[in-house]
């Protein structure tokens, strides 16, 4: 694959667009409340922007064109997940965060439950993040690999210095923005590719699929099983099991209501309508954005063959089925698609948005994180970050060495399923934050304080041991069922002290 001359145009103007964007918000960055919260004066749109921006990242595009290219309508648990968890922040949780008197999840928890509460949410919810930004960071780098002649470090190299300029300047300003400007463009090449998918298959997208699939070697190169039909794989929304795809949609609800980039869109608004408007209309336009990707990939798989796949036919000493063209990984259905199928301008344009779209989700990430260390963990133990100018120097700081080490980190793991490094991070943020900070919410003063440190280790703690001793069900209900038994005990132990 190679770019063009009007791809490369179409992608420059995308990028010069967006800077120009990036430019406006950050006038609007006086000091470090602006920079965090936009100042308390974003509206709905900035809201959703902000939210859109980073939960619509590498993982709800790449991700997931990447896992409906090898499981179909499965792949919509991510984006699906994320709109019902924009939903419940809508409808449950925006007010009452609104008037906690805090600014971060840690923070209400730790003005319930105490400073180690605090310093331990802290940690983990931020490593919990981190595995989100190095999802985010497979997927840059395999766009950028698809489209440019760069090897994979040449690749991180970029993607770390293209998130710190999006979001340095203009914090939750240049977040929110930039983040409504690429949801314009996002949903114009998502509905643009899903037409034009349409269009390629006349309507019947599954019937390409079934004729290369259904009791052939390809079939079982591609993943069905023994007299399974290629319609039940792909149209399924559980054809990864029941098990994990609807713990994976859990995963996602949770883990919105447990990130600090979300909550941070929600108290940056001037209202409390503005804060439920904008997560609403988040809750409307992400869901769509996955289905449009689904078909893209889903074509991709009746058109195209990975390596991988190419030699596993070999050794079974079947031919590759005749006008199958080939593509290094899954991991590059969606680029390539756009590279070969659309006309090139419109191409470089939604080259160009998708790559401002997976670096703004990296961006987005990156703020959240810095902003638990900065606010929950390092004014606490210094006081040389209280004025405005040196905090604000210090979260850029911090945006930039959180984004560097994703990258490194991104250039040892695998990255053949970027998505599952998504759904592990928004388990561990659920895990270490959702039960905690609701109980802190809705339930002052009803739970014995020892208890919150102690739920907010173990629910992590089973989610991993869950993990590595492969049980039957999805371990994010073991930890939040163990994280809510504990939370239960300190609600007995403090009723019982009261009576006393």
């Amino acid at each position: 694959m190679t770019l063009s001359a009007m791809h490369i145009l179409g992608i420059a103007l995308t990028l010069v667009l967006i800077a120009l964007v990036g430019a406006a918000s950050g006038k609007k960055v006086k000091n470090a409340a602006d920079f965090e919260r936009g100042g308390g004066k974003t509206g709905s749109m900035i809201v959703a922007g902000t939210i859109i921006g980073t939960l619509v990242g590498g993982q709800a595009t790449v991700g997931t064109a990447q896992l409906a290219f090898s499981y179909g309508f499965s792949a919509w648990w991510f984006t699906l997940g994320s709109g019902l968890g924009c939903l419940a922040l809508a409808l449950g949780y925006s007010k009452s965060m609104r008037h906690s008197g805090r600014t971060t999840l840690v923070g209400v928890i730790e003005q319930e439950y105490g400073k180690t509460a605090g310093y331990i949410s802290s940690t983990l919810s931020a490593l919990g993040s981190f595995f989100s930004l190095l999802s985010n960071m497979l997927a840059l780098s395999a766009l950028l690999c698809a489209i440019l002649p760069i090897n994979m470090l040449t690749a991180l190299i970029i993607a770390v210095v293209l998130a710190s300029a999006y979001v340095i300047f203009g914090g939750v300003w240049g977040a929110g923005m930039g983040g409504v400007l690429k949801l314009l463009l996002l949903c114009i090449a998502c509905a643009i590719g899903a037409v034009m998918v349409l269009y390629f298959s006349s309507g019947h997208v599954m019937q390409p699929l079934s004729q290369l699939l259904d009791g052939t070697a390809m079939g079982s190169v591609a993943g069905l099983d023994a007299g399974e039909s290629a319609k039940e794989h792909f149209i399924s929304l559980v054809s990864r099991g029941v098990k994990k795809d609807l713990g994976s949609g859990l995963s996602l609800i949770l883990g919105v209501l447990s990130t600090q980039t979300y909550a941070q869109a929600i108290w940056s608004a001037k209202s409390d309508k503005s804060a439920k408007k904008g997560a609403l209309i988040s809750a409307v336009m992400i869901p769509p954005i996955g289905v449009a990707c689904i078909l893209i990939g889903l074509y991709m798989r009746a058109h195209y063959i990975t390596t991988a796949e190419i030699a596993a036919l070999a050794e079974l000493g079947q031919a590759v089925p005749e006008g199958l063209r080939e593509i290094a990984s899954s991991s590059q259905v969606f680029p390539t698609f756009v590279l070969n199928h659309m006309p090139k301008l419109l191409g470089g344009t939604v080259l160009g948005t998708l790559l401002i779209t997976i670096v703004g989700g990296g961006a987005g990430l990156a703020l959240g994180i810095a902003t638990i260390l900065s606010g929950d963990i390092i004014k606490k133990l210094t006081h040389r970050f209280d004025s405005g100018k040196s905090s604000l120097l210090m979260l850029r700081v911090l945006i930039v060495i959180i984004l560097t080490a994703a990258a490194c980190g991104a250039g040892m793991v695998p990255g053949a399923v970027i998505n599952d490094y998504g759904f592990l991070s928004m388990a561990l943020r659920a895990a270490v934050i959702f039960v905690p900070f609701s109980c802190a919410l809705f339930l002052k003063g009803k739970i014995a304080k020892k208890c919150a440190p102690i739920a907010i280790i173990a629910g992590p703690a089973t989610v991993i041991a869950g993990n590595l001793l492969n049980i039957g069900f999805d371990p994010l209900i073991l930890g939040i069922g163990v994280s809510m038994i504990i939370m239960a005990a300190g609600a007995v132990i403090n009723r019982k002290n009261t009576a006393l």
